[in-house]
């Protein structure tokens, strides 16, 4: 069946490379709405460039932008609601989730409710609503196909066996750009020194997660949720080179690895196509120039983030949503210079300290308790 898929976050690093994924299928993908959180210029040259029909901008200050340079006849919709209302009305049969942070959460949740396959690349929104999404999915007969480079490789292993044979899933990490400084040095690090990732590119936000390594606390609990696995079942490996993903151990002792060039083009053309696979456009691995593979385990005193996921993966309920919200807002006072580097950890876990937590909680409840950590954040901040 011809996929017809709306793309969620177009403007970011993920929506740009899966643009170009989609340009090199063909005729196999239609583009059927397109979404982004504020660029409307990029966003209204996207729409006339692929001919799409449908389009919302989530900052509702970028909607008279957006009409006035969309091509004649595009409907255009505005706001949080308005991204989860195209969802809401498009016939994609595949909804490309990219946008960053928690503002993701409703279109997939929209994407969920009308049993929408869901090539996941916003880890928010499992790590806040995973008790929501994966239930409403299966019940709605909608697929969740992991794109972050980790879990589609954990999700590509994962064809080698069953669930129940599975003994521990290990999520490689770069270690970014802070792997081998001391604890001292990481503690005054520059949002510049933050920014220089030394294997992947990616948006601001994404890129101090690595630097804090929080993008691989919060992937633990996307795997938790993804997998259906406990959080003792997931081990982290830093591997400077980024060449293997993630590795699936067995109960029989084998393991089985996915490997490739740290490009994201490679998994979200997989999430895209799959089941099948066709030729894509990363280049492939050239073995005689990889030399070695390295691995060591993190270091949870200098990387302090990785600790709080762990945590926030074992008290479940409303936790992970008041990491992740703490976490960004702490990342939007280190961009602003308010805080210090070492601070962004130290704030969201001070935050999560003071938390009281909700076991089940309702919808409602996980946006208060994101919206209550937001203001923890700028109340600890101001302490």
């Amino acid at each position: 069946m011809r996929k017809r898929i709306i793309i969620l976050g177009s403007t970011g690093s993920i929506g740009k490379a899966a643009l170009e994924v989609i340009n090199a299928l063909g005729d196999e993908v239609e583009i059927v709405g397109l979404a982004a959180g504020n660029n409307w210029r990029l966003l209204a040259q996207q729409t006339a460039r692929f001919g799409v029909e449908q389009v919302a901008i989530g900052a509702e200050s970028g909607y008279d932008g957006l009409k006035r340079d969309c091509p004649s006849g595009t409907k255009v919709f505005a706001g949080t609601a308005g991204v989860a209302e195209l969802v809401a009305e498009s016939e994609a049969n595949l909804v490309l989730s990219a946008i960053v942070g928690a503002a993701g959460l409703p279109a997939t949740l929209a994407a969920a409710e009308r049993g929408m396959d869901i090539a996941l690349a916003n880890k928010e929104s499992l790590v806040i609503a995973g008790s929501l999404i994966l239930p409403l999915a299966r019940e709605r007969g909608g697929r969740l196909i992991p794109v972050d480079s980790e879990h589609s490789a954990v999700f590509q292993a994962l064809q080698s066996g069953r669930r129940e044979e599975v003994r521990k899933i290990y999520l490689t990490a770069s270690g970014g750009p802070f792997r081998t400084w001391s604890a001292d040095r990481i503690e005054q690090a520059t949002l510049a020194e933050a920014l220089q990732h030394p294997t992947w590119e990616m948006g601001p936000k994404i890129t101090i997660d690595s630097a804090t390594m929080m993008n691989k606390a919060l992937e633990v609990i996307e795997a938790v949720w993804l997998f259906d696995v406990g959080p003792e079942q997931v081990d982290v490996l830093v591997h400077p080179e980024s060449i293997v993903h993630a590795l699936v151990e067995y109960c029989d002792g084998s393991v089985i690895a996915q490997l490739g060039p740290p490009d994201m083009k490679t998994p979200i053309q997989y999430a895209i196509t799959f089941p099948r696979r066709v030729p894509g456009l990363a280049e492939p691995l050239r073995w005689d120039e990889i030399g070695s593979l390295n691995f060591e385990l993190p270091d949870f005193e200098k990387f302090p983030a990785l600790r709080l996921g762990y945590e926030a993966a074992r008290r479940g309920g409303s936790s992970g949503a008041v990491l992740n919200a703490a976490n960004e807002a702490a990342v939007e006072r280190f961009r602003g210079e308010q805080i210090r580097f070492g601070e962004i950890a130290a704030v969201t876990e001070e935050v999560c300290r003071r938390h009281r937590l909700i076991e089940q909680p309702t919808l409602d409840e996980l946006l208060e308790s994101d919206a209550w950590a937001r203001q923890e954040v700028n109340a600890c901040c101001r302490r």
